[in-house]
């Protein structure tokens, strides 16, 4: 039956068969007419069987080829050099606060880490490790963060603050040292809450861990190695009063168990707590608190790793550190980096770190306010502190192909847009990280994009969502885990790759340079348009009478109107933008690596020729570029009860779009983010006759103008702020994304710096447009403590995930006015 389905051997060999079969032919009626017409009637057939069996061979054998070019790698030599990121030839960036979906924790560049971290209990409420959204912690972020060897959060969790800092040590051959100190203390005077900290160290199917325990009670340190971190010492101090001075009371507990997974670590420690264990300081109450105690593991799960966790249970306030030691660094090393030399290393790093953020972005030099720049420090810290580092597998499927199919097994060094919500790695998001990481540590940003450029497949494709390991998919609802091979995103690696172009290494450049050509490549031909020079975003949503206008999620903007009934006749203006952008920056990066520039810079013309732009996509009636396909605006959302089935209860109700003009081939009057891509990444002439209406659509406050940054789409939309389902409310239909409003800033200074007639009111728009964006972030970052997905475009206050020092972090390149 599986053989029939696909169109394999049976369905080949069965006519061939039948002609041959001398009892078959018996059976068979006679055709009328002569001999000579039966024999060509029989041979006719013969063609026909033969015609229908290597058609069916050649649909199979594309099926085949298809479905294995999906998982194979790209033939090219990796983007990223063998061993390069590995403790000998990148020791700064071996170890690292490489797990960004936990509050603080660190592991190695390696593909089965071993993985360090923390977790906390105020007795009486929850177990906090991995970071959530709606998890009742107040706030958190990093507020310094170099990217390599130091970092400083806080976090306040219900009156608890915590402090947890870090600092690397380098010497050896296994990436060096490091020490961590964990600060705690309340808030508020009163009564202090009994508090237990879990300190861990887990492997994950790589390496072996052996407890040294003191007193029999208390993991004093763990003993441990690994392939890449040879043999190694991680100790666990008595905790200090506050300042480190003075012994402080604790109790302990440890838990060594089986892992089946780093997935599950917080169930593992969740399940072995037990109301047996008793705080009892000198001339104080006893008091119960929940104690680990060790049960072998998850039932019915079988381990592939190892947990070793100290638990220390004290009243605030307190300090504890921990300390790393590699055996291999032994002979270098100048005494322990704890206590007073732990306290001297990290006001070292913290002075470095303000020099070089004063050096790199110049706040202080422009007259910025010191509550400003701190703003800034940590919008930075806060990227810099959710790169992570990801290895697994893709859960991969074909359009040729019903079944999903594991992809090749890879790795990602990337930051995230958000610690809580999305703690892997998102292509598009991903340019835009790399426009301020690349400012910050350009050598960074090019091992962060070539790592991205290294899981293109054998077709030129790179999946949008990177969801590689047990601990990213389980962070991931079951719809999204799935990748579609047809769906793309925008190429903003281009974006980043143009600013990181004048200064990079030739040698580095030539290894991108044919997965970027692949990847290209791949962009123009699957993603073509209807008409020469246009482009459709694939992978639409599949049931429109489910959504007001269906959601296009592979061109980043999601639930932005396009055209009402998706169709190949579409033309998206937006995609055709990144095109050109993408043919200029090859352009530029063939020449200067000697290859033939001469495709690129052609396509590049074309793509940014005004006339050919407007032909295609300027909206007469609208005043507007846009969009085209098959449109209706009179579209809305009604309630549909559905038929009733006999013998079951009445079905519930249900939101079904109601079409009350039939849709035809129109440009879709949608105005907003989509409209100003020509604008925004400045493919118009400074003296082209469309920029007085983008920049009026802009300035114009029944558009897209607010106090605090540019709207998604005009307020005076018939889709502004309107649901797509009953459960979807409105996402790019309204509310001020920093992204977009920095590519706008971007632009406006562009054309604010050179010559034409719209110079100085585009120098305007820049001024104010900047001073807006930049006032609301930081005073909604001073309200919550965070940055925030998108803003509210009524008041401008914080919406969506939070933290999100993912794309919004660009908020700190306008305040340097570094574009």
């Amino acid at each position: 039956g599986e053989r029939r389905r696909r169109g394999g051997d049976g369905p080949r060999e069965r006519p061939r068969e039948r002609l041959r079969d001398p009892k078959l032919r018996q059976q068979q009626k006679p055709p009328r007419g002569s001999g000579r017409g039966r024999t060509a009637l029989a041979l006719t057939a013969a063609a026909a069987a033969l015609a229908l069996g290597l058609a069916a061979a050649v649909a199979e054998w594309k099926r085949w080829s298809e479905a294995s070019r999906l998982v194979t790698p790209h033939p090219a030599p990796p983007a990223v050099s063998p061993g390069s990121t590995g403790p000998l030839a990148s020791p700064t960036y071996f170890w690292g606060t490489y797990r960004p979906h936990v509050y603080f924790g660190m592991k190695t560049r390696s593909p089965r880490a071993v993985v360090t971290g923390l977790m906390w209990l105020q007795h009486g409420g929850n177990l906090r490790h991995t970071s959530e959204q709606n998890d009742g912690v107040s706030r958190y972020g990093w507020l310094m963060h170099d990217g390599e060897n130091f970092g400083v959060q806080e976090i306040r969790d219900e009156g608890l603050v915590l402090r947890t800092e870090f600092v690397k040590q380098p010497g050896g051959d296994h990436g060096g040292d490091w020490s961590w100190r964990v600060t705690v203390k309340m808030e508020n005077k009163g009564p202090a809450p009994l508090l237990s900290l879990f300190f861990y160290v887990a492997t994950d199917g790589q390496g072996t861990l052996r407890p040294v325990l003191e007193n029999r009670t208390r993991l004093a340190a763990v003993a441990g190695t690994a392939e890449e971190l040879g043999d190694f010492t991680l100790t666990f101090l008595p905790p200090t009063g506050e300042g480190g001075e003075g012994a402080k009371y604790a109790s302990y507990n440890f838990l060594a168990a089986g892992v089946p997974g780093l997935h599950r670590l917080t169930d593992l420690v969740q399940q072995s707590l037990r109301e047996s264990s008793v705080f009892s300081p000198p001339g104080r109450p006893r008091r119960r608190f929940f104690g680990v105690s060790s049960t072998g593991g998850l039932p019915g799960e079988a381990p592939r790793g190892q947990l070793l966790l100290h638990q220390v249970t004290l009243e605030p306030p307190a300090v504890l550190e921990v300390t790393l030691e590699s055996a291999s660094a032994a002979g270098m090393r100048h005494g322990r980096l704890a206590g007073p030399a732990l306290s001297a290393a990290l006001a070292r790093h913290a002075a470095i770190f303000e020099q070089r953020f004063e050096d790199t972005f110049g706040l202080g030099a422009r007259g910025v306010s010191l509550p400003q720049r701190r703003f800034a420090q940590a919008a930075l810290s806060e990227m810099l502190g959710g790169i992570g580092f990801f290895h697994g597998r893709s859960l991969l499927r074909s359009e040729h192909r019903k079944e999903p199919v594991p992809g090749t097994e890879s790795m990602l060094f990337t930051a995230v847009p958000s610690r809580s919500c999305f703690p892997r790695g998102f292509l598009w998001d991903e340019g835009f990280h790399l426009l301020l990481l690349g400012r910050w540590d350009p050598a960074l940003a090019r091992d962060i994009l070539a790592h991205w450029l290294d899981l293109l497949n054998a077709d030129g494709w790179i999946p949008r969502e990177q969801i590689l390991g047990d601990e990213a998919r389980a962070r991931v609802p079951p719809e999204f885990v799935l990748q579609h091979s047809e769906t793309a995103n925008p190429p903003t690696l281009l974006l980043a790759l143009e600013q990181l172009l004048p200064d990079a290494p030739l040698p580095y450049l030539r290894r991108l340079f044919p997965r970027l050509r692949a990847w290209f490549q791949w962009l123009n031909r699957t993603q073509a348009g209807p008409e020469p020079f246009t482009f459709r975003w694939r992978g639409r949503d599949t049931d429109p009478e489910r959504f007001l206008n269906p959601k296009t999620l592979s061109s980043g903007l999601d639930d932005y109107p396009r055209a009402s009934h998706p169709s190949e006749q579409e033309r998206h203006l937006d995609l055709r933008c990144w095109m050109a952008l993408g043919a200029r920056v090859l352009a530029a990066l063939a020449e200067r690596l000697g290859e033939p520039p001469t495709p690129y810079r052609d396509m590049a013309a074309a793509l940014s020729d005004n006339d050919l732009l407007d032909r295609l996509h300027w909206a007469p009636e609208l005043g507007t570029f846009a969009d085209f396909g098959n449109h209706s605006a009179a579209v809305a959302l009604r309630w549909h009860r559905p038929a009733p089935v006999p013998g079951r209860p009445p079905p519930a109700p249900q939101l079904r779009r109601e079409v009350r003009e039939a849709p035809r081939l129109q440009f879709v009057g949608a105005l907003g983010y989509v409209s100003l891509f020509p604008l925004l990444l400045q493919l118009l002439q400074a003296d082209s006759p469309r920029l007085p209406a983008l920049l009026g659509s802009m300035r114009n406050e029944r558009q897209l103008w607010t106090p605090f940054g540019l709207r998604s789409l005009a307020r005076d939309s018939p889709w502004y702020l309107r649901r797509n389902t009953e459960h979807d409310p409105p996402y790019w239909r309204g509310s001020i994304w920093v992204n977009i409003n920095f590519l706008a800033l971007r632009a406006l200074r562009g054309y604010a710096q050179t010559a034409g007639p719209f110079q100085e009111r585009a120098a305007e728009l820049y001024r104010e447009l900047r001073h807006n964006l930049v006032a609301n972030v930081f005073r909604q970052y001073e309200a919550t403590g965070y940055l925030w997905e998108h803003y509210r475009d009524s008041d401008g206050t914080g919406q969506g995930c939070h933290p999100f020092a993912g794309w919004s972090a660009l908020v700190v390149l306008a305040m340097a006015e570094d574009y």
